[in-house]
Protein backbone atom coordinates (compact mmCIF):
# COMPACT_ATOMS: atom_id res chain seq x y z
CA UNK A 1 0.00 0.00 0.00
CA UNK A 2 1.10 3.32 -1.04
CA UNK A 3 0.30 4.62 2.44
CA UNK A 4 2.70 2.33 4.49
CA UNK A 5 5.10 3.20 2.04
CA UNK A 6 5.05 6.58 2.84
CA UNK A 7 5.58 6.29 6.26
CA UNK A 8 9.08 4.64 5.82
CA UNK A 9 9.82 7.64 4.15
CA UNK A 10 10.77 11.35 4.68
CA UNK A 11 8.81 14.13 2.37
CA UNK A 12 12.34 14.34 0.17
CA UNK A 13 13.17 11.16 -0.16
CA UNK A 14 8.77 10.36 -0.61
CA UNK A 15 8.72 13.42 -3.36
CA UNK A 16 11.95 11.49 -5.30
CA UNK A 17 10.32 7.97 -5.83
CA UNK A 18 9.76 7.73 -9.84
CA UNK A 19 5.77 6.81 -9.18
CA UNK A 20 5.20 10.50 -7.12
CA UNK A 21 7.29 11.96 -9.70
CA UNK A 22 5.56 10.36 -12.13
CA UNK A 23 2.32 11.56 -10.78
CA UNK A 24 2.89 14.75 -10.33
CA UNK A 25 4.18 15.52 -14.21
CA UNK A 26 0.90 14.01 -15.27
CA UNK A 27 -1.43 16.57 -12.97
CA UNK A 28 1.29 20.05 -12.97
CA UNK A 29 3.38 19.12 -16.48
CA UNK A 30 6.85 18.28 -16.06
CA UNK A 31 7.95 21.67 -15.40
CA UNK A 32 5.49 23.08 -13.52
CA UNK A 33 6.08 19.53 -11.10
CA UNK A 34 9.74 20.44 -10.81
CA UNK A 35 9.31 23.84 -9.58
CA UNK A 36 6.26 22.45 -7.37
CA UNK A 37 8.73 19.90 -5.65
CA UNK A 38 11.69 22.04 -5.05
CA UNK A 39 8.97 25.05 -3.48
CA UNK A 40 7.43 22.64 -1.31
CA UNK A 41 10.83 20.75 0.08
CA UNK A 42 12.35 24.70 0.61
CA UNK A 43 8.66 25.09 2.74
CA UNK A 44 8.85 22.66 4.84
CA UNK A 45 12.74 22.12 4.90
CA UNK A 46 13.04 23.79 8.57
CA UNK A 47 10.19 21.77 9.82
CA UNK A 48 10.69 18.51 10.92
CA UNK A 49 7.60 17.65 11.92
CA UNK A 50 6.66 18.02 8.35
CA UNK A 51 9.36 16.86 6.69
CA UNK A 52 9.34 13.57 9.00
CA UNK A 53 6.35 12.83 10.96
CA UNK A 54 3.69 13.47 8.66
CA UNK A 55 1.92 11.48 5.97
CA UNK A 56 4.01 13.02 2.84
CA UNK A 57 0.82 12.65 1.08
CA UNK A 58 -1.05 14.49 3.12
CA UNK A 59 1.76 17.28 2.39
CA UNK A 60 1.84 17.22 -0.95
CA UNK A 61 -2.32 17.32 -0.97
CA UNK A 62 -2.09 20.50 1.16
CA UNK A 63 0.61 22.14 -1.04
CA UNK A 64 -1.48 21.02 -3.92
CA UNK A 65 -4.25 23.28 -2.59
CA UNK A 66 -1.98 25.67 -2.15
CA UNK A 67 -0.62 25.64 -5.68
CA UNK A 68 -4.32 25.60 -7.67
CA UNK A 69 -4.84 29.07 -6.19
CA UNK A 70 -1.75 30.21 -7.19
CA UNK A 71 0.03 30.71 -3.57
CA UNK A 72 3.23 30.42 -2.88
CA UNK A 73 4.36 28.10 0.14
CA UNK A 74 6.81 29.27 1.56
CA UNK A 75 5.76 29.80 5.55
CA UNK A 76 7.51 33.27 5.37
CA UNK A 77 5.04 35.09 3.03
CA UNK A 78 2.05 33.65 5.28
CA UNK A 79 -0.57 33.24 2.67
CA UNK A 80 -1.16 29.53 3.61
CA UNK A 81 0.72 27.24 6.22
CA UNK A 82 0.82 23.22 6.18
CA UNK A 83 -0.37 22.34 9.87
CA UNK A 84 0.57 18.78 11.12
CA UNK A 85 -2.38 17.62 12.75
CA UNK A 86 -2.73 14.00 14.90
CA UNK A 87 -5.45 11.83 12.68
CA UNK A 88 -6.50 9.29 15.51
CA UNK A 89 -8.62 7.63 13.36
CA UNK A 90 -5.52 6.92 10.85
CA UNK A 91 -3.22 7.40 14.07
CA UNK A 92 -0.72 9.09 12.28
CA UNK A 93 0.11 12.80 11.80
CA UNK A 94 -1.62 14.38 8.47
CA UNK A 95 -0.82 18.16 7.22
CA UNK A 96 -4.16 20.69 6.73
CA UNK A 97 -4.07 23.52 4.46
CA UNK A 98 -4.67 27.05 6.68
CA UNK A 99 -5.10 29.72 4.71
CA UNK A 100 -3.40 32.64 6.73
CA UNK A 101 -5.10 36.25 6.76
CA UNK A 102 -2.57 37.56 3.84
CA UNK A 103 -3.78 34.56 1.80
CA UNK A 104 -7.16 35.98 2.10
CA UNK A 105 -5.73 39.41 1.32
CA UNK A 106 -4.16 38.36 -2.06
CA UNK A 107 -6.93 36.40 -3.58
CA UNK A 108 -9.44 39.12 -2.48
CA UNK A 109 -6.95 41.79 -4.52
CA UNK A 110 -6.49 39.33 -7.30
CA UNK A 111 -10.71 38.85 -7.68
CA UNK A 112 -11.03 42.54 -8.95
CA UNK A 113 -13.74 43.48 -6.48
CA UNK A 114 -11.82 45.63 -3.82
CA UNK A 115 -10.32 49.11 -4.67
CA UNK A 116 -9.32 48.60 -0.81
CA UNK A 117 -9.21 45.78 1.78
CA UNK A 118 -7.11 45.49 5.20
CA UNK A 119 -7.24 44.33 8.38
CA UNK A 120 -5.38 46.03 12.10
CA UNK A 121 -5.23 45.68 15.22
CA UNK A 122 -6.09 48.28 17.19
CA UNK A 123 -3.33 49.25 20.15
CA UNK A 124 -3.49 50.63 23.76
CA UNK A 125 -4.43 54.45 22.87
CA UNK A 126 -5.66 55.07 19.63
CA UNK A 127 -9.22 53.61 20.32
CA UNK A 128 -11.54 56.54 20.47
CA UNK A 129 -15.25 55.37 19.71
CA UNK A 130 -17.26 52.68 17.62
CA UNK A 131 -20.50 53.33 16.15
CA UNK A 132 -21.47 49.45 15.21
CA UNK A 133 -25.05 51.01 13.38
CA UNK A 134 -23.18 53.67 11.30
CA UNK A 135 -19.62 51.65 10.98
CA UNK A 136 -17.67 54.06 12.07
CA UNK A 137 -14.70 53.73 14.05
CA UNK A 138 -12.83 56.78 15.17
CA UNK A 139 -8.92 56.02 16.45
CA UNK A 140 -5.91 57.54 16.89
CA UNK A 141 -2.90 55.86 15.50
CA UNK A 142 0.58 55.87 16.88
CA UNK A 143 2.65 57.22 14.09
CA UNK A 144 6.20 55.69 15.45
CA UNK A 145 6.01 52.28 13.80
CA UNK A 146 8.28 50.44 16.46
CA UNK A 147 6.47 52.49 19.37
CA UNK A 148 2.93 50.68 17.65
CA UNK A 149 4.48 47.51 17.49
CA UNK A 150 5.27 47.12 20.87
CA UNK A 151 2.07 48.50 22.35
CA UNK A 152 -0.48 46.15 23.79
CA UNK A 153 -3.48 45.02 21.45
CA UNK A 154 -6.91 45.63 22.72
CA UNK A 155 -9.05 45.55 19.54
CA UNK A 156 -9.47 44.24 15.85
CA UNK A 157 -10.48 45.94 12.63
CA UNK A 158 -11.54 45.25 9.54
CA UNK A 159 -12.70 47.04 6.15
CA UNK A 160 -12.66 46.79 2.63
CA UNK A 161 -14.03 49.25 -0.66
CA UNK A 162 -15.37 48.01 -3.18
CA UNK A 163 -14.74 49.25 -6.54
CA UNK A 164 -18.13 50.35 -6.81
CA UNK A 165 -17.84 52.56 -3.94
CA UNK A 166 -19.59 49.92 -1.32
CA UNK A 167 -17.57 49.77 1.76
CA UNK A 168 -17.83 47.83 5.25
CA UNK A 169 -16.04 47.45 8.57
CA UNK A 170 -15.91 45.53 11.00
CA UNK A 171 -14.60 45.91 14.67
CA UNK A 172 -14.20 43.64 18.03
CA UNK A 173 -12.20 44.25 21.27
CA UNK A 174 -9.69 41.62 21.80
CA UNK A 175 -11.68 40.64 25.19
CA UNK A 176 -14.58 39.50 23.07
CA UNK A 177 -12.25 37.93 20.69
CA UNK A 178 -11.04 35.75 23.50
CA UNK A 179 -14.36 35.09 23.87
CA UNK A 180 -15.07 33.73 20.64
CA UNK A 181 -11.92 32.03 20.44
CA UNK A 182 -12.96 30.11 23.46
CA UNK A 183 -16.42 29.24 22.57
CA UNK A 184 -15.33 27.77 18.75
CA UNK A 185 -12.32 26.59 18.88
CA UNK A 186 -11.28 23.36 20.41
CA UNK A 187 -7.78 23.75 21.65
CA UNK A 188 -8.35 27.30 23.40
CA UNK A 189 -9.16 28.25 26.81
CA UNK A 190 -9.59 32.36 27.72
CA UNK A 191 -8.70 31.29 31.40
CA UNK A 192 -6.26 29.42 30.36
CA UNK A 193 -4.69 32.06 27.95
CA UNK A 194 -4.72 34.11 31.10
CA UNK A 195 -2.94 32.33 33.14
CA UNK A 196 -0.31 31.91 30.68
CA UNK A 197 0.29 35.90 29.80
CA UNK A 198 0.64 36.04 33.41
CA UNK A 199 3.35 33.66 33.66
CA UNK A 200 1.32 30.83 35.76
CA UNK A 201 1.58 28.05 33.80
CA UNK A 202 4.95 25.84 34.58
CA UNK A 203 7.39 25.20 32.07
CA UNK A 204 6.36 21.38 32.28
CA UNK A 205 3.36 22.11 31.21
CA UNK A 206 3.23 25.09 28.51
CA UNK A 207 3.79 22.28 25.65
CA UNK A 208 0.23 21.86 26.05
CA UNK A 209 -0.77 25.36 24.88
CA UNK A 210 0.34 24.95 21.03
CA UNK A 211 -2.48 26.61 19.45
CA UNK A 212 -1.67 29.72 17.49
CA UNK A 213 -3.98 31.33 19.22
CA UNK A 214 -1.77 30.84 22.15
CA UNK A 215 1.50 31.32 20.50
CA UNK A 216 0.32 33.85 18.12
CA UNK A 217 -3.14 35.78 18.87
CA UNK A 218 -2.98 38.98 17.03
CA UNK A 219 -2.58 36.81 13.38
CA UNK A 220 -5.43 34.48 14.64
CA UNK A 221 -7.65 37.30 14.91
CA UNK A 222 -7.02 39.29 12.33
CA UNK A 223 -7.62 36.41 10.31
CA UNK A 224 -11.05 35.34 12.06
CA UNK A 225 -11.77 39.14 11.61
CA UNK A 226 -10.55 38.68 8.11
CA UNK A 227 -12.19 35.76 6.93
CA UNK A 228 -15.23 36.58 8.67
CA UNK A 229 -15.45 40.07 6.99
CA UNK A 230 -15.42 38.56 3.24
CA UNK A 231 -17.01 35.87 3.87
CA UNK A 232 -20.04 37.34 5.24
CA UNK A 233 -19.98 40.75 3.48
CA UNK A 234 -17.73 40.25 0.88
CA UNK A 235 -17.80 39.14 -2.97
CA UNK A 236 -16.30 35.80 -2.98
CA UNK A 237 -14.85 34.46 -6.37
CA UNK A 238 -14.31 31.19 -7.33
CA UNK A 239 -10.98 30.77 -5.90
CA UNK A 240 -12.02 33.00 -2.46
CA UNK A 241 -14.95 30.43 -1.89
CA UNK A 242 -12.11 27.20 -2.84
CA UNK A 243 -10.03 28.50 -0.11
CA UNK A 244 -12.77 29.14 2.51
CA UNK A 245 -13.80 25.48 1.79
CA UNK A 246 -10.60 24.10 2.39
CA UNK A 247 -9.74 26.08 5.53
CA UNK A 248 -12.47 23.90 7.44
CA UNK A 249 -11.77 20.51 7.98
CA UNK A 250 -14.94 18.74 9.21
CA UNK A 251 -14.93 17.62 12.21
CA UNK A 252 -12.78 18.18 15.13
CA UNK A 253 -11.92 16.09 18.16
CA UNK A 254 -12.71 17.07 21.84
CA UNK A 255 -10.73 19.86 22.91
CA UNK A 256 -7.41 18.88 23.66
CA UNK A 257 -4.38 20.41 22.54
CA UNK A 258 -0.97 17.53 22.08
CA UNK A 259 2.54 18.72 21.94
CA UNK A 260 2.97 16.65 18.60
CA UNK A 261 0.67 19.22 16.56
CA UNK A 262 2.93 21.71 17.20
CA UNK A 263 4.86 23.27 13.91
CA UNK A 264 8.67 23.46 14.21
CA UNK A 265 10.37 26.19 12.96
CA UNK A 266 8.26 28.50 12.09
CA UNK A 267 5.91 31.50 13.94
CA UNK A 268 2.16 31.80 14.24
CA UNK A 269 0.08 31.51 10.80
CA UNK A 270 0.33 31.51 9.23
CA UNK A 271 -9.77 38.32 11.32
CA UNK A 272 -15.95 40.14 13.40
CA UNK A 273 -19.03 42.44 13.78
CA UNK A 274 -19.72 42.30 17.25
CA UNK A 275 -23.62 41.29 17.08
CA UNK A 276 -23.12 38.38 14.67
CA UNK A 277 -23.37 34.11 15.32
CA UNK A 278 -20.84 32.71 12.55
CA UNK A 279 -21.63 30.51 10.39
CA UNK A 280 -18.69 27.94 10.63
CA UNK A 281 -16.85 27.65 13.51
CA UNK A 282 -12.94 28.91 12.75
CA UNK A 283 -10.20 26.91 11.96
CA UNK A 284 -8.15 26.38 14.79
CA UNK A 285 -4.28 26.07 13.46
CA UNK A 286 -3.60 23.32 16.56
CA UNK A 287 -6.10 21.40 17.42
CA UNK A 288 -6.21 17.51 16.94
CA UNK A 289 -7.87 16.72 14.35
CA UNK A 290 -10.13 13.76 13.19
CA UNK A 291 -10.67 14.19 9.62
CA UNK A 292 -12.95 11.01 8.21
CA UNK A 293 -11.55 12.05 4.71
CA UNK A 294 -8.16 12.99 5.59
CA UNK A 295 -6.44 9.55 3.85
CA UNK A 296 -3.93 10.99 1.58
CA UNK A 297 -4.15 10.34 -1.98
CA UNK A 298 -2.50 7.23 -3.27
CA UNK A 299 0.42 9.50 -5.15
CA UNK A 300 2.19 5.47 -6.48
CA UNK A 301 -1.06 4.68 -8.62
CA UNK A 302 -2.77 6.50 -11.42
Amino acid sequence: MANELAKTQNLNQYLALPEVTNRLNSKLGAKEAMLFKAALSSAVSTNNTLMTECDPGTVINAALIGHALNLPPSPQLGYYYMVPFANKRKNTKDAQFIMGYKGYIQLAMRSGYYKKLNVVAVKAGEFVSYNPLTEELTTNFIEDPEKREMAETIGYCGFFEYINGFTKLIYMTKSQMEVYADKYSPAFSKDAFKLLREGKIPQKDQWKYSSFWYKDFDAMGRKTILRQLLSKWGAMSIEMQQAHQSDEPETFAEAQTAAQTMIEGTTGTEVVDTNFEPDTAPVDDAAELIHEDAAAEDWTKD
